[in-house]
């Protein structure tokens, strides 16, 4: 009767000693939540449609994005307040899916080297983020951040940017023709520093 038991089926003695079976029923459980986890959320409003008052980056701002995700700031600098009051505290309101809707990628993530930068726009002024990004100890004397005086002196590559916009425009962000064709001219002359600090200072202002 065990003999018949032990044969018949998937029973767990023969699930556990097949590699390979195994391997494909784990790849199948996990393909099955990923589906019920990730699928519903494409028709959930709430992390689909732009929060108010949330819009698209200017040339300026997505050229300082880029530079950002080049830099690997990302690495130290999560984007991503939890719902919890000691990070609501110290960062504000909470991160919520509306904000982000315009971000590929998005930022969100748990690394914290440095502070979380959610809410970093209009926090400091402008000459502080550039005395902050050339060097970061004239302004925080404790920081480990490296510096990056070549931000400085590197102008933003205007020619890429009515692709960059076309491209974003073709996963959902709403650039308009206008807005294409002026961004090379909205970038024109901008050093990467001023492209950053207009990123960072766009961060998180859409909710209050």
């Amino acid at each position: 009767m065990s003999n018949n038991n032990s044969t018949s089926g998937l029973s767990h003695e023969k699930i556990e000693t097949n590699n390979f079976l195994m391997i494909v029923l784990i790849l199948v459980v996990l393909l099955f939540g990923g589906l019920v986890e990730i699928v519903p959320l494409f028709f959930q409003k709430s992390t689909t449609e732009p929060l108010k008052g949330v819009q698209p980056y200017t040339a300026l701002q997505l050229a300082g994005r880029d530079v950002y995700t080049r830099e690997g700031c990302y690495n130290c600098h999560s984007q991503m307040i939890r719902p919890f009051r000691a990070e609501t505290l110290r960062y504000g309101h909470y991160s919520v899916a509306g904000e982000s809707v315009y971000d590929h990628p998005f930022q969100w993530g748990s690394k914290r080297t440095g502070p979380d930068l959610a809410r970093v726009g209009a926090k400091y002024s402008d000459e502080w983020h550039r005395t902050h990004l050339i060097n970061p100890r004239d302004v925080v004397p404790e920081s480990n951040m490296p510096a990056y005086p070549w931000l400085e002196k590197t102008l933003v590559d205007a020619a890429v940017m009515p692709a960059h916009m076309k491209g974003l425009r073709t996963v959902g962000v709403p650039y308009t023709d206008a807005q294409i064709a002026a961004s090379v001219e909205d970038v024109k002359g901008k050093t990467e520093l001023d492209a950053v600090i207009a990123y960072l200072q766009v961060l998180g202002l859409a909710l209050k």
